[in-house]
């Protein structure tokens, strides 16, 4: 029988979320930590990412989770332990059980390493389970999954792009591919340096990436960078074009708008019947670029849906589930 004390985990490559049962979403931080000395932890989260670019040699400022999966399990541990901490206060959580949402299209070692973090943190573990992020990103959109109507969703998040069949509330089809949002700022970085010799910081292209990206043909928008000159070395500014910005991330863009078509034309003809009716649902971080709905319903002749909440989609799907043991027994599974 499940527990009565029930946390959800969203482990976003830029943020964690964090749900508790009858709480809701008690934790949003930047997937970030600073260690000094490699084993001491001074700062996670937001206040971690600040110091992103900032910090001498003796401390390390990393992201642990990368591409979607967690690249360095240990730093993970660290961070989630103090993430828990945060998000209850300091009290101790015990005999909870934990639901976990994952990337489908990863190998069951990925998976598992989910689980290790929570196990080695300092969480006081009763059960995990898991849900796949599409099906708690389109629980998070109101989408109901457990019903034989085929719905196709789109997550554009910082690292990964997932794009997924659910049906009967599982994967029918799906896709991972290695283009999100940081590989939209890195486009940015690079074509800003191209051009006027400037290299700018991380923070500096998502900015760029906000105000002036777009997946259709732009206007003429301009704003003001600031970063350092290649040549000289010293602080400069240049004035960057939301032209300027399309031409980089554009190739990137079509490499999604590829994708969804190709799990298109492998969906079978009766779930293709049920998303000519209720179009695509498309989530995520990057689903706030400018025009992008646009842009996918002329590469697919298909009615597109933007989350309202698109950061939080997977995170308050995996709050749905917590909320209702029946939900969770249709959609989760627990691992042994």
């Amino acid at each position: 029988m499940l527990g009565r004390k029930i946390i959800g985990i969203d482990f976003g490559t830029s943020e964690v979320k964090i749900y508790r049962k009858g709480a809701g979403v008690v934790l949003k931080e930047k997937n970030v930590v600073a260690i000094k000395n490699r084993k001491k932890v001074i700062a996670s989260g937001n206040f971690a990412y600040d110091m992103l670019g900032k910090s001498p040699e003796e401390i390390e400022v990393s992201m642990p989770i990368q591409n979607g999966v967690i690249a360095d399990v240990g730093k993970m541990q660290m961070l989630l332990s103090t993430f828990i901490e945060k998000a209850f206060n300091g009290k101790k959580i015990k005999n909870a059980d934990y639901l976990v949402a994952v990337p489908t299209d990863i190998t069951e070692v990925e998976k598992r390493a989910f689980c290790d973090v929570i196990q080695r943190s300092n969480a006081k573990v009763r059960n995990i389970f898991m849900v796949d992020k599409p099906v708690s990103a389109a629980l998070g959109m109101e989408i109901d999954v457990t019903g034989t109507r085929g719905v196709l969703t789109v997550d554009i998040g910082a690292d990964t792009t997932e794009i997924a069949i659910i049906s009967l509330g599982g994967i029918v089809l799906s896709k991972l591919i290695p283009v999100g949002g940081y590989k939209f700022d890195s486009l940015i970085q690079s074509a800003i340096r191209k051009k006027y010799n400037l290299i700018v910081g991380d923070k500096t292209a998502e900015n760029v990436k906000i105000s002036l990206a777009s997946a259709v043909e732009p206007g003429e928008e301009v704003i003001r960078v600031f970063g350092r000159d290649v040549l000289s070395g010293l602080p400069s500014e240049a004035m960057v074009s939301t032209e300027m910005i399309y031409e980089a991330i554009n190739e990137q863009l079509t490499s999604v708008l590829s994708a969804i078509r190709v799990i298109l034309e492998r969906t079978p003809p009766e779930i293709s019947a049920d998303i000519i009716r209720s179009g695509i649902y498309v989530t995520g971080g990057s689903a706030m670029i400018k025009n992008l709905k646009e842009c996918i319903e002329a590469e697919t002749n298909l009615k597109v849906n933007i989350a309202d909440d698109a950061e939080y989609s997977v995170i308050n799907g995996v709050g749905k589930i917590s909320e209702d043991y029946k939900l969770l027994k249709q959609v989760a599974h627990a691992v042994k």
